[in-house]
């Protein structure tokens, strides 16, 4: 339980060859639907937002699970189901038989892999490491994780374009095998195991489901950081909807402008990640949550002025402080759960505040190219920044704005006597 930060590295370097992996995947699943497979908007529509039905399918089911089984064995057989889904498309694409049907069933199994393994890694990663090193290795993995984003999608597009888009998924196929050999090396013991081999209360999966919830619900400050997430979820998935549709048509951006502009705006979650650790430090844990996203979100508002020429530096500098601004408080309100939490409820906890959080992603994108045609672009991309900037007060009326540091502790019993 003490960890091994060089264990860690190795852990880290697992996690960000797998994110890389992924980064290139956001960009080569879709060109395979419509340069291999000739899929329409509508069909390439529904392989995009595929990745996040299995959050509001299995979600709360898979913290429960987590919570009962080896986490170190969930994520390495995630890695390796993975890693066979994805190799199975260029497979197919050789052979002749690749359909539309295939790349929609690989997102969906992919998309639940994903789920299994995020919950597991979230709750593995405090055994790892020890307590007072958390917040650096969330602010590691936060900063990879980030440029991974920045570089995958360009490095995907390259590789797309000079071998296919086909080969370039292959590349994802292999990342996960990196990733899944890493954590091979890296068994530890996992104490919740010796709890779930004792004897268990009636109700089963329903009722380990129901107290991650009740934790969740009856806690006032994850109750707070999980309607925050929700609300500001339910904008973003609005403004990621119309963001490169109106970059195109109303600010007059080309392709490779949007390209390297993107890159750039990732760049701000890269120095958020790094700065959490020594805000949290200097101004409170609590505090700098709230800071960050009050201070940043405004910055939004200047995304609806980009235009060309020096006009995309309004989207560059928005983008970017707002990225930062979230990344930011996301590594610290992990590493509060991480270290908070007991640990034998780490999985449900999480999953239950992951599954409201990312259900709203795709309410978010549905709302924002309904609005998007009914008001315009360029009016419905500032209705969406000024709806980012309102859900800060969410957190200015909550109970983290009388708080200097998050609680050291969160107890079920306590919860339990609330509910």
């Amino acid at each position: 339980m003490n960890g091994d930060w060089r264990r860690f590295r190795l852990f880290w370097a697992g996690e960000t060859t797998s994110k890389f992996g992924s980064a290139m995947t956001i960009v080569v699943l879709p060109l395979i639907a419509v340069q291999t497979l000739r899929a329409g908007p509508f069909m390439v529509g529904m392989l995009e937002a595929a990745a996040w039905l299995p959050w509001l399918a299995i979600g709360l089911v898979a913290g429960a699970w987590v919570d009962r089984l080896s986490r170190w064995r969930v994520m390495i057989v995630s890695d390796v189901v993975s890693a066979l889904l994805f190799a199975s498309v260029p497979v197919a694409s050789w052979l002749g038989v690749l359909t539309i049907w295939h790349l929609l069933v690989t997102a969906v199994l992919a998309g639940a892999a994903a789920v299994l393994y995020s919950t597991a890694y979230g709750a593995y990663l405090p055994l790892l490491v020890a307590p007072e090193e958390l917040g650096r290795a969330n602010s590691r993995l936060q900063g990879s994780e980030k440029a991974a984003q920045v570089a995958g999608p360009s490095v995907g597009g390259l590789v797309a374009q000079v071998a296919g888009a086909v080969a370039a998924l292959f590349i994802d196929a292999v990342t996960f095998v990196v990733s899944a050999v890493c954590l091979w090396t890296l068994r530890v013991d996992e104490p919740h195991l010796r709890q779930a081999d004792g004897p268990r209360q009636p109700g089963g999966l329903r009722r380990e489901i129901a107290e991650g919830l009740r934790f969740v619900w009856s806690d006032r400050i994850l109750r707070t950081l999980t309607t925050y997430a929700a609300a500001s979820n339910l904008a973003a998935g609005a403004l990621q909807a119309v963001l490169v549709v109106f970059l195109v048509r109303e600010a007059g951006l080309g392709t490779a402008t949007i390209g390297v502009v993107l890159g750039l705006i990732g760049v701000g979650g890269i120095l958020g990640a790094l700065a959490a650790p020594g805000l949290a430090r200097r101004l409170g844990s609590a505090r700098a949550i709230v800071l960050c996203e009050v201070v940043s979100m405004p910055f939004a508002l200047l995304i609806p002025l980009t235009g060309t020429g020096w006009g995309v530096a309004y989207l560059v500098l928005g983008g970017a402080v707002v990225s930062a601004g979230v990344v930011a408080p996301n590594v610290l309100s992990a590493t509060f759960l991480q270290t908070a939490c007991p640990q034998d409820m780490l999985g449900r906890v999480s999953a239950s505040m992951r599954v409201v959080n990312f259900g709203t992603l795709p309410v978010g994108a549905l709302a924002g190219g309904a609005l998007g045609g009914l008001a315009g672009l360029r009016p419905a991309v500032w209705m969406i920044t000024a709806g980012l900037v309102a859900c800060t007060l969410i957190l200015l009326f909550g109970p983290l704005r009388r708080a200097r540091d998050l609680p050291a502790r969160l107890s079920p019993v306590s919860v339990a006597g609330r509910s």
